[in-house]
């Protein structure tokens, strides 16, 4: 049984600015197996965020194969690449990304109403909160909650609909060192106890020095490390 959750070969980005032509990723490829966790390194400008965006059907390819959860998601038009992200990816922001005016239990029950999932909603949402730690705080908004806690409920949305993977951007990067700490330790229990297919992009090596396996990229290329 194949046990590779994410299949990228020879991809490349190309953004045309006018009649200029502007290579962002030059023939990546690289493997990442079920249950294992990675990160993502390199400086500004080195395509890191391209291939983050790719990674996260976020943004398309402009050439070569990307295979998401055993689904060729290479030449999928915008509407069926967000139903991938619904369905396949889970996202965790340094910015949190949750919705200021709405309770933690309604920002995590989000991808359950864009996948069109009525029954036991609330349900799923406060078990997704509980296993996080935030069960007390369920019914709170944003604003007041703790950086550290609304990470909390970014990572329980984005474990909502049990996704392929979980695509972590600097998910400390907004926190002071113990909050991130927190964080970092969270993340990886999951992975121990369910097995959670993790992918952090950072620029801290002690958050990459945590993973199984870094992927360094400069220029638009690959190289790749033991952590």
């Amino acid at each position: 049984m194949d046990k590779t959750v994410i299949k990228i070969k020879d991809i490349t980005k190309i953004y045309k600015l006018g009649d200029i032509e502007v290579p962002a990723l030059c023939g990546v490829t690289f493997k990442v197996k079920k249950g294992e966790v990675i990160s993502i390194m390199g400086p500004s400008g080195s395509g890191k965020s391209t291939l983050m965006n790719i990674i996260g059907c976020l943004d398309r390819l402009t050439s070569g194969e990307y295979i998401l959860d055993n689904e060729d998601v290479s030449n999928l038009d915008d509407d069926q690449l967000a139903q991938i992200r619904n369905q396949k990816v889970g996202f965790v922001f340094q910015n949190f990304n949750l919705l200021s005016r709405s309770t933690a239990l309604a920002n995590v029950e989000l991808p359950l109403r864009y996948a069109g999932i009525t029954e036991n909603r609330i349900e799923m949402a406060q078990k997704a909160l509980e296993s996080v730690g935030l069960g007390d705080r369920i019914h709170h908004k944003p604003p007041e909650l703790s950086g550290g806690q609304q990470q909390r409920v970014a990572i329980a949305r984005a474990l909502i609909n049990n996704p392929a993977i979980i695509l972590a951007d600097e998910p400390t990067g907004n926190l002071d060192s113990r909050s991130g700490d927190e964080i970092m330790e969270l993340l990886l229990g999951l992975n121990k106890d369910y097995g959670t297919t993790l992918i952090i992009v950072t620029h801290d090596p002690k958050i990459a020095a945590r993973t199984a396996r870094t992927i360094q990229i400069f220029d638009g290329l690959i190289k790749e490390s033991k952590s």
